[in-house]
């Protein structure tokens, strides 16, 4: 059974992106295969303003978290979704247990869950495209006290490729906020997230589902994982889904 919640403790509400923001993502001028590191045009982002800010500030885990964004250089890598602030919330109230856990991010941006996920007792291995990389590990170095930088290590991971130095099968939990939203790469995720999981891997997906790509989506992750949706925030139209190879008679 799925929690709905209202409102949701440090949840920075962001404005929904417009039809028109969200159609800029897909115009061949600006995406080609640049995937998630794609610039916005400026003038079709009125009703974005908070993502062009150079930072926003966070409370997590008794941690001030401030993350740097770059919207111009990185696009939608470099800022805040909603998505993650909500997993963030969820983590925090105790959705599923991390301390001690193995735990991979996936698409990991601005580094806000990856951190987050280490404040709260987390190993965690934080990756996205090597673009985006300096920019990510930035934000984790500036935000991790130095006692607890050994749990955090930030590495490029392309979906589908680059899987040969990441170990079959060897995390308990696998995290990935506002990253199904480009049906190009559904089958790389679904290679990557078939790769990463054993029987007992937990994914975590949180994400809006804006449009029936996102719902095909979830019809192949079902084809290779139980899935339940498990968390609502009706505030923001974010869901959080929970995936595994099998289904478990314990959870983590």
């Amino acid at each position: 059974m799925r929690r709905r919640f209202d409102s949701l403790k440090g949840l920075e509400r962001l404005p929904r992106p417009s039809a028109l923001c969200a159609k800029s993502r897909e115009e061949p001028g600006l995406l080609g295969k640049k995937m998630a590191l794609v610039p916005y045009n400026d003038t079709a982002l009125w009703g974005v303003q908070k993502l062009h800010q150079s930072s926003s500030v966070y409370y997590f885990a008794n941690h001030t978290i401030k993350i740097k964004q770059d919207w111009k250089q990185l696009g939608v890598a470099a800022v805040v979704w909603d998505a993650a602030v909500v997993l963030c919330t969820f983590l925090e109230m105790g959705g599923i247990d991390l301390q001690g856990r193995m735990v991979i991010e996936l698409g990991a941006g601005t580094g806000l869950l990856g951190i987050v996920a280490a404040l709260l007792g987390a190993h965690v291995t934080i990756t996205d495209r090597k673009a985006a990389l300096a920019f990510l590990e930035s934000n984790v170095r500036a935000n991790l006290p130095t006692d607890l930088g050994p749990r955090a290590v930030v590495k490029e991971l392309t979906w589908g490729q680059d899987l040969g130095s990441f170990s079959p099968g060897s995390y308990d939990v696998i995290l990935g906020a506002d990253i199904v939203y480009l049906e190009e790469t559904f089958e790389a995720l679904l290679h990557t997230l078939d790769h990463l999981c054993s029987d007992r891997t937990v994914i975590l997906l949180s994400c809006r589902l804006r449009y029936e790509r996102d719902q095909n989506f979830l019809k192949m992750l079902r084809g290779l994982f139980s899935v339940h949706e498990v968390f609502y925030d009706s505030n923001n139209d974010v869901h959080i889904f929970k995936a595994q190879r099998n289904i478990q008679k314990g959870d983590l």
